[in-house]
């Protein structure tokens, strides 16, 4: 029996998956936390949303709480959204100032995702809902990585108290350059201040590699009072002129996305779990190992987070030490540090009834 082919244009365009090359643009993974407070040098970086990063420049000031918001815009299908919220203000801005929100697409994600980036008739667009307490005009910047941070403002205004959905489509270049690589190729940034020395550049346009590009003059101070808030959701960027319905996708699938780049062991549990198994090399020592539940992006370093214990097959030990070793991408071993362990034994590291306990492998952009 012949096969018809199918009618695309009859076919609704949210049928056709991983168009996004925006991680956890909904704002539904927050394996590190559902809120923390900021500052420069203070909690900087990923603290909060996965994928979605929040910097301070040149010791800009302020103090801001960053997390996981239910306000969002209503009928979108939407559940969550990224806030920051003024806890001190700052009008005293220095001239190499910036403080933005980021979120880094890998160089080979751009370089193989069909925008024919040198060619100045092939378009990128990024669409997002914002809303904020101060109206005014803000910009989104695409900052090009891999040919030394070319920059690319667009600016656009917001009502008080209104979401607001931006469309953006970033014709190619023929400077631009995206190595078939996993590290950063496209850095988004959201500007929320620019000092005079970062905010020469033109909008609506590639400009020359230089910082003092990374935004417009134009740019309101969103950190001048502390009633100030910004809500940020449906983060989307898809190769083409036009801006389609945001691609939702389910918890599940976005969580392995952002384990890629981050992944946090389970909290909550008050009794004891198994973290990290192995044995006792010594008396001293004991070398545990850990697969990762998908392959991450880079080999990770560890941190460690709360009251973990070492057990064997008799007792348990409080650790001394503990250190990431002869790591890749998908699997580490981990050696900690006890006192009185024997060797050959059977070893764990497991939670010490401690709900918050927790170990975080970490190979973000």
């Amino acid at each position: 029996m012949a096969v018809s082919r199918i009618n695309e244009a009859g076919l609704n365009v949210n049928q056709y998956g991983n168009r996004n090359l925006v991680i956890n643009g909904a704002m539904e993974v927050a394996q590190r936390g559902t809120a923390r407070t900021v500052s420069d040098g203070g909690a900087e970086g990923f603290q909060t949303l996965d994928r979605f990063s929040f910097s301070y420049a040149n010791s800009a000031g302020g103090v801001a709480t960053i997390s996981q918001d239910t306000t969002v815009p209503s009928g979108y299908g939407f559940s969550n959204s990224y806030k920051v919220d003024i806890a001190t203000a700052d009008t005293s801005i220095g001239s190499t100032h910036m403080i933005y929100i980021s979120h880094k697409v890998e160089a080979q994600n751009i370089r193989n995702s069909g925008w024919d980036y040198t060619n100045t008739s092939s378009y990128i667009t990024l669409s997002f809902w914002a809303r904020s307490v101060k109206a005014g005009i803000y910009n989104v910047v695409f900052r090009a990585d891999d040919v030394g941070a070319k920059y690319y403002p667009v600016e656009y205004t917001l009502v008080a108290d209104t979401w607001k959905k931006i469309t953006i489509t970033v014709p190619g270049d023929s400077s631009l350059v995206f190595n078939d690589d996993t590290g950063s190729g496209l850095d988004i940034r959201w500007n929320l201040q620019l000092g005079t020395d970062r905010d020469n550049g033109t909008a609506g346009q590639w400009n020359a590699t230089d910082a003092g590009n990374a935004g417009t003059s134009n740019q309101v101070n969103f950190f001048d009072h502390v009633d100030n808030n910004f809500f940020l959701t449906g983060v989307q960027l898809e190769v083409g002129d036009t801006a389609t319905d945001f691609e939702h996708r389910t918890f599940g699938d976005e969580l392995q996305r952002c384990q890629r780049y981050c992944f946090v062991t389970p909290t909550g549990q008050t009794y004891s779990w198994t973290a990290l198994s192995g044995y006792c090399n010594s008396t001293s020592n004991a070398l545990t190992f850990y697969q990762y539940p998908v392959r991450m992006r880079a080999t990770p370093t560890l941190a460690t987070s709360g009251n973990f214990q070492v057990a064997d097959a008799l007792s348990t030990y409080s650790i001394t030490s503990q250190s990431i070793a002869d790591a890749t991408d998908y699997t580490a071993r981990v050696d900690v540090g006890a006192s009185g362990l024997t060797a050959g034994r059977v070893a764990a590291v497991r939670n010490n009834n401690d709900a918050t306990a927790k170990i975080t492998f970490d190979a973000e952009l």
